[in-house]
């Protein structure tokens, strides 16, 4: 079954809605963001989140002493790195903290998927390319361009109720990553969340 990520809470209203819905995972957006919250505010809704639930922490460039400190502090769980990481900033990241890693690579092209089979995370996600942007830009890209991964890897971009089933048929991928498809004018809405997690845990078909 696939793992469910809804990323970009910000408020006690969305850890509520997760804590009754229990998808696998959520995000904290800590890099530049309409969705952007701060240490302090995660620490709070960490404290309210089900233990079942594991808080992915996203970043885009970010020093690593943040992460770490983020880490240590049981903020959270994962850490998701979404910009120009490299793998000696993945190695120098895995010295000092445990923590597993989710590595985002944007596709444009099929040498983008190509090479994510490169990176040391444990994780791969694959979410749309935007030249402007590192994340969260609602779009879907050409699901067929993904094949021949070698790790675990998460699929984001613009994936809502009504192409998930499709998106899980095409790609069969450990985890499905939702921001803006579980949302309404720009929140959390607790009916699409349910709805979503509904709608991929009970999907019957055969992947191709």
């Amino acid at each position: 079954m696939p793992k469910i990520k809804i990323c970009g809470l910000t408020r006690q209203s969305d850890i509520e809605a997760v804590n009754i819905g229990k998808p696998d995972y959520i995000g904290f957006v800590f890099a530049k963001s309409r969705r952007q919250i701060n240490a302090e505010q995660a620490r709070q809704l960490k404290q309210l989140l089900s233990p079942s639930i594991q808080a992915v922490g996203v970043f885009v460039n970010e020093p690593i002493e943040h992460i770490i400190r983020l880490c240590r502090s049981n903020i959270i769980d994962i850490i998701q790195l979404h910009g120009e990481e490299d793998n000696e900033y993945i190695k120098k990241l895995k010295e000092h903290v445990p923590n597993k890693i989710i590595k985002a690579v944007r596709v444009k092209e099929y040498k983008d998927v190509e090479k994510a089979n490169e990176f040391a995370s444990e994780y791969l996600l694959f979410d749309a390319y935007h030249k402007d942007q590192y994340g969260g830009t609602g779009e879907t890209f050409d699901w067929n361009l993904i094949s021949k991964i070698d790790k675990p890897y998460f699929l984001a971009g613009g994936i809502h109720a009504g192409n998930v089933l499709e998106a899980l048929r095409l790609c069969n991928p450990y985890g499905i990553d939702v921001s803006s498809g579980v949302e309404t004018n720009g929140y959390k809405d607790p009916q699409k969340i349910f709805y979503m997690i509904d709608k991929i845990r009970n999907a019957t078909f055969q992947t191709i």
